[in-house]
């Protein structure tokens, strides 16, 4: 069964940083089927993160030659759809995230899609088609 993975703005992090070598193997042994992308936030994020260290050309090169190597994919009006219901579902509730976090989420709803994230509180999204935690030595 082909699998579309999602990965979080941290898993793509410990993944070019070197700090999870379980995610960046996990990453390398995806299936022939299977794809991982970002969504266009995550790149938004990291390219926020590396303005404001130009100095770091190693991360900068890491992140590059990654984003080069997965699918980016764009937000769009399935994926606001998505986070209108999710945040006032999750604001009801009393439950608050960041809203990048949940923007994120909103898309690995809107595309049905498994999130690739660490964060316990984005596994509690029930809306969710599943995620995952590759960086299991982080």
């Amino acid at each position: 069964m082909n699998v579309t993975y999602l990965l979080d703005t941290n898993t793509l992090s410990y993944i070019a940083k070197g700090r999870s070598p379980a995610a960046r193997a996990r990453l390398q042994s995806l299936g022939a089927g299977d794809v991982a992308c970002i969504s266009s936030i995550t790149e938004a994020e990291v390219r926020y993160g590396l303005a404001k260290r130009p100095q770091a050309q190693a991360l900068r090169a890491a992140i590059e030659g990654l984003l080069f190597k997965l699918q980016i994919l764009p937000w769009g009006s399935k994926e606001a759809a998505a986070y209108g219901s999710l945040r006032a579902r999750l604001k009801a509730s009393g439950s608050v995230l960041s809203e990048l976090d949940l923007l994120i989420a909103a898309q690995a709803i809107a595309l049905g899609v498994v999130l690739v994230t660490n964060d316990k509180a984005l596994a509690r999204i029930k809306e969710l088609h599943g995620t995952v935690n590759w960086a299991i030595d982080v």
